[in-house]
């Protein structure tokens, strides 16, 4: 079954050659794009739509979520809003109450963020555990996430459960904890920042997690300036997230990550993609993380929503777009490519191989997976032109209408 879309105004591809096609269609074959171009020349289809002169873009990927959690922290957010500084102790509350929920109530939970998200055009996303921190509860939340989310990280090493000694509870994330998550789960991540791990205890999760055969994420430099960037980069972890306080050294060492990389054809070995949270750090009135900077220095930057309870509750990518583009001084299509292919570049789902059906996201490409974004505007520049509107209009995941 083939979908022929057509009348499309402005068709942001996202890809290698960053393409932004007018009066274009694409064509859609099974959970593939079979072609792309101008609208005259489309090939016939089994079915047509009309886009009606909106225009579109791949879908949004979101590689940093936290959608594993039962609870409330309305009253932690009301402390924040009147002074008090955010620490990282609010997620033994999240633990509490997400330890207290049944598996059915967990799972619906997680679907209806997934849900919310679909809605507004997030097309693949990434999820953690980490509201579990402890050996049972972590890998039925691993379980749990496999169902409902497009790949897994594992964060045992999120925080210390209170009363637990600090290297003691490293040892069972790396040990008994990495071992019952680890059929559900692609990705390790630590949150390497003080009041939660150091750098000596972050690098004994990441090797021992590197052993297991697992991708490397790193939390770092949320805080305040610490090692979780640099730890990133010697380990060659897929992504840095947060990297709200960079030094000089933090800049080059992420740059210098890339310079194997052609960003003109994907060829070369990837470096570690600065991810930036503006959602978060505007919930916990953080100073919004260096994206200027880190674009112009040559780094490979991603925008993701870190949907949580405490600290970001919102899966809404385009008002994660909308920030960078009014408050962090990146272009339109900056934001968006930041949006998609960066976050693909940071899940390591950029490229694909078409006659396996590995499926690359995050751009629009013949071979790729139709993951695709309709808006109810005729360019993507009304995301930041008007703020805050609900503009998509439609939304296919993997060929399938989702909206």
């Amino acid at each position: 079954m083939s979908t022929l879309i057509t009348n499309i105004a402005e068709l942001m591809t996202q890809d290698l050659e960053h393409r932004v096609l007018k009066d274009a269609a694409v064509v859609i074959e099974g959970e593939r794009i079979s072609w792309i171009g101008a609208a005259a020349d489309a090939p016939a289809a089994d079915d047509a739509v009309d886009a009606g002169g909106r225009a579109m873009l791949p879908g949004w990927v979101d590689s940093h979520t936290h959608l594993l959690f039962a609870g409330d922290r309305t009253a932690e957010f009301e402390a924040r809003m009147a002074g008090e500084s955010y620490s990282a102790g609010g997620i033994a509350v999240t633990m509490n109450a997400t330890r207290a929920t049944a598996d059915f109530d967990l799972t619906r939970l997680a679907l209806g963020r997934v849900a919310e998200a679909v809605s507004q055009g997030t097309t693949y996303l990434e999820t953690k555990t980490g509201y579990g921190l402890d050996v049972d509860h972590e890998a039925r939340s691993a379980r749990i996430g496999s169902t409902v989310a497009d790949q897994v990280t594992f964060l045992g090493a999120h925080l210390v459960p209170a009363g637990q000694d600090a290297d003691d509870y490293t040892d069972l994330v790396c040990g008994p904890m990495l071992a019952a998550v680890r059929p559900y789960v692609q990705w390790a991540d630590v949150f390497c920042e003080e009041g939660a791990f150091t750098a000596e205890q972050s690098r004994r999760v990441l090797l021992a997690c590197r052993d297991a055969g697992l991708g490397l994420r790193v939390h770092g430099n949320q805080l305040g300036e610490g090692a979780g960037v640099q730890l990133a980069v010697e380990l060659g972890a897929a992504s840095v997230d947060h990297v709200n306080y960079l030094a000089a050294q933090d800049v080059k060492a992420l740059a210098g990550s890339w310079s194997g990389w052609d960003p003109a054809t994907g060829a070369g070995e990837r470096g570690t993609v600065a991810t930036v949270l503006p959602a978060c750090d505007l919930s916990i009135r953080q100073p919004l993380a260096p994206a200027r900077a880190l674009l112009d220095a040559g780094v490979q930057v991603a925008l993701a929503s870190n949907c949580n309870p405490g600290t970001s509750y919102t899966s809404s990518m385009a008002f994660c777009v909308t920030t960078a583009v009014l408050q962090m001084n990146l272009s339109v299509h900056e934001a968006v490519r930041a949006a998609t292919y960066g976050g693909a570049l940071a899940l390591h789902k950029e490229a694909g191989r078409d006659a396996d059906g590995e499926r690359a996201v995050g751009s629009i490409a013949v071979g790729h997976r139709a993951d695709l974004h309709l808006l109810n505007a005729p360019s993507a520049t009304h995301l930041a032109y008007r703020p805050g509107m609900p503009l998509t209009y439609a939304v296919w995941r993997a060929g399938a209408r989702a909206r």
